[in-house]
């Protein structure tokens, strides 16, 4: 297959991540591979993009100077005419917006949409309509979890049904190191509202009370350190938080740590949870979008109400007083991220919509709805026939 991804880029998070394995993995297939990289001249995007020719996959780098920008898609709309793929995959808003609608003048046999996190700007009833209006155009729907397909429906009146659910995969580093019995804490993203540091920080301060000799290394950057520094000078917690600023790889972070937490107040999927049960770490995590279908609760990690401080200390409290029941939890963690996510489980439900929405493309403009739950019902199977039911 000629396959186009299409993707706004500013640095590399999450989705990035996720196109990091999943490209090079489909060209590894066999598949004519590229992405079309819409960007703000970021610094981020360029180390993306140079990340993704060195896996041997081809990157049109596509400018924009507005959110929505005539002279980018004109371009980008020349783009796919010039190299006619078979599948265009759009990700993130104003690839959706520009791509997808490139693609339908670009009369590309099969536009697939992959939805990836949670926004503020959902809530708005004007980009819903928008939203809704623009995803017709594809003919199957993925979200990156079943709590994100969800969300998507409540906050912008999409049906649930109507997406694939196909998870982020991960690739098996080298076993990790045993976990410290100290009782080390780390946070892995970007200092932003939605992300919850401000929560684990007021946790954090409870739990010292009980455990004096609790540390946090926070490791991301973003708009919000200043105010983070601020709040964790007023609680006290000078000698016992570090700022690390932006990390990569992050599992040296994550290794240091006895248990990793990711209090987010709203996450796509969330895979610093996962990132960490791969290095053998215990997750606390948020009760929120993506999170749980990654934690299973009380066996890989534990799970604590969104935005509820105390709680989320109780649980911190709980597990650094006992360091034999967190280590049992990372190494079923390990066990589980392996088992249930890996990348080639990830890269035969994408290439199984694929398939069937070439087959059956025809019947797009009448039962998008009905068009993507069979899609995804043949990409589950192939999933089973490859990895065994779980």
């Amino acid at each position: 297959m000629r396959v186009a991804h299409v993707a706004k880029v500013a640095g590399i998070s999450g989705s990035e991540n996720h196109l990091l394995l999943l490209l090079p993995a489909l060209r590894a297939r066999g598949h004519d591979v590229r992405l079309a990289m819409l960007h703000e001249g970021e610094p981020g995007a360029e180390d993306f993009a140079s990340r993704l020719e060195r896996a041997d996959v081809a990157v049109e780098r596509v400018r924009m100077r507005a959110a929505v920008d005539p002279l980018a898609f004109g371009r980008l709309l020349r783009y796919l005419r010039r190299n006619r793929p078979d599948v265009i995959h759009t990700h993130l808003v104003h690839a959706d917006f520009h791509g997808l609608v490139a693609g339908r003048l670009a009369r590309a046999p099969v536009l697939v949409s992959t939805k990836h996190g949670f926004n503020p700007f959902r809530g708005s009833r004007a980009f819903a309509l928008a939203d809704r209006t623009v995803a017709r155009l594809a003919n199957v729907h993925v979200a990156i979890s079943a709590g994100l397909a969800g969300y998507l429906a409540e906050s912008e009146g999409f049906d649930a049904a109507s997406f694939a659910v196909v998870h982020y995969g991960i690739e098996a580093g080298s076993p990790p190191p045993p976990p410290t019995a100290e009782p080390r804490l780390a946070v892995v993203g970007r200092l932003i509202p939605i992300k919850g540091h401000a929560v684990l920080l007021e946790a954090v301060a409870r739990a010292r009370s009980e455990v004096p000799g609790l540390v946090l290394e926070i490791a991301g950057e973003g708009p919000l350190e200043p105010e983070l520094r601020a709040t964790a000078e007023r609680l006290g917690l000078r000698d016992s938080v570090s700022f690390l600023g932006r990390v990569a790889p992050a599992g040296p972070v994550l290794e240091r740590a006895a248990v990793a937490v990711v209090p987010s107040l709203g996450e796509g999927f969330g895979m610093v949870a996962l990132e960490a049960m791969e290095r053998g770490r215990a997750v606390i995590a948020s009760d929120v979008g993506g999170l749980p279908e990654i934690l299973d609760a009380g066996r890989t990690g534990l799970l604590v109400p969104p935005g509820d401080d105390a709680a989320l200390a109780r649980v911190i409290v709980e597990l650094a007083n006992d360091p034999a029941r967190t280590a049992a939890l990372g190494s079923a963690g390990r066990e589980r991220a392996l088992a249930e996510f890996s990348q080639d489980r990830c890269t035969d439900l994408i290439e199984a919509l694929y398939r069937t929405a070439l087959e059956t493309g025809g019947r797009r403009r009448s039962a998008t709805s009905a068009h993507a739950r069979s899609s995804a019902n043949a990409a589950r199977s192939a999933s089973r026939k490859s990895h065994g039911t779980r």
